[in-house]
């Protein structure tokens, strides 16, 4: 079985790795109360979903 001959760099690992970077999560605004809150989720503010009142 084929094994590294040396330990891979810090440096060389993280030069690989460039590319693999976080994404932002999508927002979506309320329509009811205008807050910022994930689309297709219950707005954590008001509790309002599509045009109904779901709690509070």
């Amino acid at each position: 079985m084929a094994v590294p001959k040396r330990k891979t760099s810090k440096s060389r690992r993280d030069k690989r790795r460039t590319h693999y970077k976080a994404t932002a999560p999508a927002t979506a605004v309320c329509s009811n109360c205008g807050e910022i809150c994930k689309p297709h989720n219950i707005c954590a503010k008001c509790g309002h979903y599509n045009g109904k009142k779901f709690w509070k």
